[in-house]
């Protein structure tokens, strides 16, 4: 693969791998690292990418390694030396609709925040293409790819995923 051909994969896979990478490292700073890592990476592995293929796959590949790399060191580093955890609200784009009302937007957000630490909960086996499927918009068969497994997990890791979802987002009727 050429440089030209790398231009032009960024630009139509980016805004995908950027949402992606979004949902791994849940803010924007991590987010815009973790993407500029995955390019860099792209830019060394091009001898090795297809154009023909799915180059979109291979980014989410790249993504998903680089980010199971950085968790890995920030564990480690976590045991060596604990520091307390300081975490950042996340910006939410376009927090105030054009004629929602202040209560629907705050019910929006709310709902929004449960869902995202249900699914932030799941294990990376089942996380993974969850974010794939509904985040990068990646086919069952796109997703098989990438995470090097048979297409018919992909579609259990899913639908277990939907379910333990669908558990922890019940409300218990009164």
């Amino acid at each position: 693969m050429e440089i030209d051909e790398l231009i032009e994969t960024v630009k139509l896979h980016g805004k995908s791998v950027y949402g992606f990478c979004y949902k791994l490292a849940r803010n924007k700073e991590d987010a815009d690292d973790l993407y500029q890592d995955t390019f860099l990476k792209a830019v060394e592995l091009k001898a090795r990418m297809d154009v023909n293929g799915n180059p979109k796959a291979f980014l989410i590949s790249i993504a998903i390694r680089l980010h199971k790399n950085h968790r890995r060191k920030l564990a480690w580093r976590f045991r060596i030396a604990p520091t307390a955890n300081l975490e950042e609200a996340a910006a939410m784009p376009d927090l105030f609709a054009a004629g929602a009302t202040p209560e629907d937007t705050v019910l929006s957000l709310e709902l929004r925040t449960i869902i995202q630490e249900a699914a932030y909960r799941l294990n990376d086996k089942l996380k993974l293409p969850l974010y794939m499927y509904y985040t990068a918009d990646m086919s069952i068969e796109e997703i098989a790819l990438a995470l090097k497994i048979p297409e018919g997990t992909v579609k259990s890791r899913l639908h277990k995923a939907r379910a333990t979802m669908r558990k922890v987002l019940e409300v218990d009727p009164l």
